[in-house]
């Protein structure tokens, strides 16, 4: 399906990346949002509710971050492509419905523009350190999918990227942005709706009585439209397959193997790596989001010198890359990852590498962008 050419403001626009992300949102077809406003998100709330009004979307401003998370789950069933904001306090507080989400297969979009930790932290500054949270912040086990935008430009793409992984996986997505790419302003190219590509919801074509949300020996089950004359559960407990509780361990693990095969069975169709110089590097730079930008002058200028450095962005970081880090660890002298925490994506690549070629972290607790000179020093350590 294409997008509403009603909703999409096609052409070249300069607008700071949570415009994009609003944006991105409106051309994928998203038409309900709730949100508590906090810095450095609240841009995308006040963009939108300006401009769902124009285009038949719903804006509520909820009185908090868990009943925001709670109504984008209860309109994503109700029929809406949803979405929520918010930010590192905000997302501690959406993790335990973020998991009723994953629970009760949910699709929705929540984007974290992150800031510095922990606590209130650094409210107006920039980190990278919810990463490990985006990964494991609810209970239980499960997988997600987090995307990482480096620029307003990606910022709107990557949400309708967002949009269709949630609809076509029917699992809640997290954009996991940060201050910087937020707040600046760049050139974003919004094309025309018929080149935009949108997954639609997949709807059960049983009749009432012959449907379940969640079909036995199906790993995505279509869902079931409310208020069509189908009868069904859902629960955020162990359930079967019509979403009935069932407490034992055999209901557990059907229920867990199958939310995780969803996103395990998937992880090449679901990787976005974009590499450079990689084939014959002897060393290779990882990273993501805004630091993915900020490397590539201490990269350059340790190729001017002749050390052969190579560049992988994380577009994609949950799920991890296992695959291509492993392949790279057999034949690079050392990785670096950059991120503005003290290593959290750097234990999933060192975890990887496994002992197979030096690791490095080029790290700090955020609150400004790395100084291109550390990256710099840290690759010559590890040609050394």
């Amino acid at each position: 399906m294409k997008a509403d050419p009603q909703n999409v403001l096609t052409g070249a626009h300069y607008l700071d990346g949570n415009y994009a992300i609003a944006e991105g949102a409106i051309a994928a077809g998203c038409k309900f949002f709730a949100g508590y406003p906090i810095t450095p998100s609240t841009e995308i709330a006040e963009r939108v509710s300006r401009r769902f009004p124009l285009i038949g979307g719903i804006f509520v401003q909820m009185e908090d971050e868990l009943a925001s998370m709670a109504a984008i789950l209860g309109a994503s069933w109700g029929g809406k492509k949803s979405m929520s904001c918010t930010s590192g306090p905000g997302f501690s507080l959406m993790m335990e419905n973020f998991g009723l989400g994953i629970m009760l297969e949910t699709p929705c979009v929540l984007v974290n523009v992150q800031r510095g930790g922990p606590s209130t932290g650094l409210p107006t500054l920039p980190g990278q350190a919810d990463m490990m949270q985006a990964r494991w912040g609810s209970h239980g086990d499960y997988e997600v999918i987090a995307l990482a935008p480096d620029s307003p430009q990606e910022g709107f793409e990557l949400t309708i990227h967002a949009f269709n992984l949630s609809e076509k996986y029917r699992m809640p997505v997290l954009l996991m942005t940060d201050e910087c790419v937020g707040h600046m302003t760049e050139k974003v190219i919004i094309p025309p709706p018929e080149e935009i590509e949108l997954i639609e919801r997949r709807y059960t074509d049983k009749k009432p009585g012959e449907a379940w949300p969640y079909q036995e020996n199906e790993l995505i089950s279509p869902m079931l439209p409310v208020g069509e004359g189908y009868k069904f559960h859902i629960t955020g407990l162990t359930h079967d397959y019509r979403g009935y509780p069932v407490i034992n361990a055999e209901a557990q693990a059907e229920n867990v193997d199958r939310l995780m095969a969803k996103v395990k069975e998937n992880v090449d169709d679901l990787t976005w790596l974009e590499e450079k110089d990689v084939e014959d590097a002897e060393v290779v730079v990882v990273s993501y989001g805004i630091s993915s930008r900020v490397v590539q002058p201490a990269i350059a200028k340790a190729r001017e010198e002749g050390i052969k450095v190579g560049q992988i962005k994380m577009v994609t970081v949950w799920p991890f890359p296992e695959k291509r880090i492993r392949e790279l660890a057999g034949k690079v002298k050392a990785l670096i990852m950059v991120e503005m925490n003290y290593g959290q994506v750097y234990l999933e690549m060192d975890r990887c590498a496994a002992g197979r070629c030096e690791t490095y972290i080029c790290g700090h607790a955020g609150g400004t962008v790395h100084d291109p000179g550390s990256v710099y020093s840290t690759i010559k350590d590890a040609v050394k």
